[in-house]
């Protein structure tokens, strides 16, 4: 019996042989899925459209918000453009305008450019310590507020911006004010 085994055994392999059978070949490894390229254009769509508003937003929305610094003669000349918007102001303390009211606190003071004078008032109590009515003037001033439709300015914010160097010894400013810097 072993011996018809052994003649059945070498038919089949000289069969396999003439008919060439490929060999087996075993399935590579899967890979991963490719996304979809409609799903990587949706994002990309949407990262566009969010930028897009962003840039939109800066360039649209803060434009209001805006601080423009002009000298007192460029506001009075286009004071029709600026009124009521929010703007900072640049010029000189008119020597002997500055005074203060107490109830309402407030202080009302001009300054002045090369052709004109505005006047300011500033609604609250507490002024910079460099803000000084000299009577030789020089003080430089920038308020920052708006300017109301009878061409006085409301101002939120005052700024001195002084020549002057303020002694910590003495108390005293040199070249400018004379006495302490104690506020009024």
């Amino acid at each position: 019996m072993s011996k018809k085994l052994d003649e059945e055994l070498a038919q089949a392999l000289s069969l396999a042989e003439q008919q060439e059978t490929p060999a087996v070949v075993k399935p590579a490894a899967s890979a991963p899925p490719k996304p979809r390229p409609s799903r990587s254009i949706g994002l990309l769509a949407t990262l566009l459209v969010m930028v897009g508003a962003l840039v939109a937003l800066f360039l649209v929305g803060f434009k209001e918000a805006a601080v423009y610094a002009t000298p007192v003669d460029q506001l009075l000349t286009s004071k029709d453009k600026l009124t009521g918007r929010k703007v900072r102001v640049e010029g000189e303390l008119v020597p002997g305008t500055l005074v203060k009211r107490d109830s309402p606190c407030e202080y009302r003071f001009q300054i002045h450019g090369t052709q004109a004078a505005l006047p300011v008032r500033y609604a609250q109590c507490v002024i910079p310590d460099t803000f000084r009515d000299v009577p030789s003037g020089g003080v430089q001033v920038t308020v920052e507020g708006a300017l109301t439709a009878e061409g006085n300015f409301e101002a939120s914010l005052v700024m001195a911006k002084c020549t002057s160097k303020y002694d910590p010894n003495s108390h005293e400013m040199k070249g400018g004010a004379e006495g302490p810097l104690s506020s009024n």
